[in-house]
């Protein structure tokens, strides 16, 4: 049996000896085992990789990561994040492409009071990483519409219902007592081995592909008739992740499997999670994301399975196509507010030398509550604003000296995971690598007048995928230190994978190597016609080439 089963297994569900380790002061970081079961209860222990930091002064340090169903926060609850990256982050709040926040470089001693900061917000880390089901997404509802407000309730629903039931996060955080005797504990729905790998599920409304719906283990899209919630087109077996040059890794859209009675809910969900923690490959983790199940089953047999979990048959309809909408800048919500949504690129809110966003945001949640709703594109939307307070909300950002709005159309969605100098899976640059990448690539697109038709891009320091590279249209993936594998021809309504197209690019390379690319989609592409779309017709092959 591989050791992170025998790991789960021999855990005591969840606990390990992380209360142990928390009460002993020689101890700066977990055990090798406790640091796989530590991401059950919501962290990851990390130490800074850059080089010119001698290793003796690595210390370890830890990324806290909450549990926030659709991003929704309230204005309290902000704030609260806010001042927790003050005292316990080093300044530093970081949006994820999951509609969470994380804090980075947090010491094992303030483990436990950030923690219980966090509960004091009704909100969690419990499960926000790990081999469970994590944070689920959710459309964005930047201008109050009625349909997108119904999808509140079923996130939160499954958010809670997918939550480990073991004590353990309890005891060692809030200190609570134990309430099973030992031998006597169950965890009715995981067992003791959770599931073999992460499971991520988003909802959103048929139509709205603003959080890449097909990337998730579980997609759902509502439907909504007469103003009540309908039910759902299921969607299974989507996922990021590979290996480069392992062809037994790869990433993968999610398949229709039909729709479902908004009543059904969580039987289907109950049915695809089970499906994953009992068939599921716990030999092999790199094959045991739920979409290695999909595909190698097929499609029809895996419906079959599902039926039969679940007592009843999916519903054959029509998808409508997919859009994205829009979520920067102003909107008028439906209640005659506002709703502004701030562009942050890579997801970092600090005050740095790029201006004082993050002091920005604090006084304008202080002085105007907002609520404010994360983005699966690491940005955030500050939700009820007033007529009589936009022009003050709009100085305090320009006073901040931070490009609060987007550059151009290229800057719009583009994303980059955290990668170096943190991330233990990172081989190559990229939060602080994108910036630059896409400053080359737009003075390229603006050479070939093509500024206004920029594609979508994406960068992450390892093939892991957290920033969606694969259904970019151009992808651009780590493979070591300054050398990067391009991906092109994804869709830009995120329903097409990129290819593989170069591998080992230099970074100062990758505008260069793809103007050729820019130069033939300007004089052989329709006049609408998106690079990603471009590049299907084509076909990747008859892309030119470097010498």
């Amino acid at each position: 049996m591989p050791d992170l089963e025998t790991i789960k297994l021999q855990s005591h569900f969840l606990r390990g000896a992380i209360a142990e380790t928390l009460a002993d002061p020689e101890q700066e970081g977990f055990s090798e085992d406790d640091k796989n079961l530590i991401k059950f209860h919501g962290f990851y222990q990390q130490k800074n990789r850059d080089k010119d930091i001698p290793e003796k002064e690595k210390r370890a340090t830890f990324l806290i990561r909450g549990r926030i169903p659709g991003g929704r926060l309230t204005a309290a609850q902000y704030l609260e994040w806010d001042k927790l990256s003050d005292r316990f982050g080093g300044g530093s709040l970081r949006l994820t492409t999951r509609q969470s926040l994380q804090l980075h470089g947090v010491v094992k001693d303030d483990l436990r009071p950030v923690i219980q900061a966090i509960h004091q917000m009704n909100l969690t880390t419990q499960g926000a990483c790990g081999d469970v089901v994590r944070n689920v997404t959710q459309a964005v509802n930047p201008r109050g519409l009625p349909e997108l407000s119904l999808l509140n309730e079923p996130a939160r629903i499954l958010s809670d219902h997918f939550l480990a039931k073991s004590s353990a996060w309890a005891e060692i955080w809030l200190g609570e007592t134990r309430l099973a005797v030992p031998g006597d504990e169950a965890e009715p729905f995981y067992g003791k081995s959770y599931l073999p790998r992460k499971f991520k599920i988003a909802v959103t409304l048929s139509g709205d592909n603003g959080i890449d719906l097909l990337t998730n283990d579980l997609g759902l899209a509502a439907t909504v008739k007469d103003g009540v919630l309908e039910g759902y087109f299921v969607f299974v077996g989507g996922g990021m992740g590979m290996a480069h040059n392992k062809p037994e890794t790869y990433p993968r859209l999610a398949d229709l499997l039909g729709w479902i009675p908004a009543e059904k809910l969580v039987a289907t969900a109950e049915a695809i999670v089970s499906s994953h923690r009992d068939l599921g490959d716990r030999l092999d983790r790199r094959h045991a994301r739920l979409k290695y199940l999909v595909q190698e089953w097929g499609v029809e047999r895996f419906r079959g399975e599902i039926e039969a979990r679940q007592g009843f048959a999916f519903e054959a309809r029509e998808l409508p196509e997919w859009t994205i909408p829009d979520l920067l800048g102003w909107q008028r919500r439906l209640d005659g507010n506002w709703a502004l949504g701030v562009h942050v690129l890579c997801g970092r809110l600090r005050d740095d030398a790029k201006g004082r966003i993050k002091s920005a945001l604090r006084k304008i949640v202080e002085r105007f509550a907002p609520e404010v709703q994360l983005t699966a594109d690491q940005d955030l939307i500050l939700i009820g604003i007033a007529d009589a307070n936009r022009a003050a909300v709009e100085a305090i950002l320009t006073e901040s000296g931070f490009s609060w709005q987007a550059d151009s159309p290229l800057y719009q969605r583009a994303m980059a995971c955290v990668s170096l100098p943190t991330c233990p899976l990172a081989l190559a640059e990229a939060e602080r690598f994108l910036p630059k990448l896409l400053s080359d690539l737009q003075a390229r697109l603006e050479a070939h007048g093509l500024s206004e038709r920029a594609p979508l891009v994406r960068l992450t320091g390892c093939p892991n995928g957290c920033a969606r590279p694969y259904d970019a249209e151009i992808g651009v993936v780590g493979m070591a230190a300054d050398k990067y594998a391009i991906f092109l021809g994804g869709s830009p309504t995120g329903e097409r994978l990129a290819r593989p197209w170069l591998q080992k690019i230099p970074g100062a390379k990758i505008a260069e190597v793809l103007d050729p690319v820019l130069a033939l989609w300007k004089a052989q592409g329709g006049p609408e016609e998106s690079l990603g779309n471009f590049v299907q017709r084509v076909g990747i092959e008859s892309l030119p080439r470097p010498e």
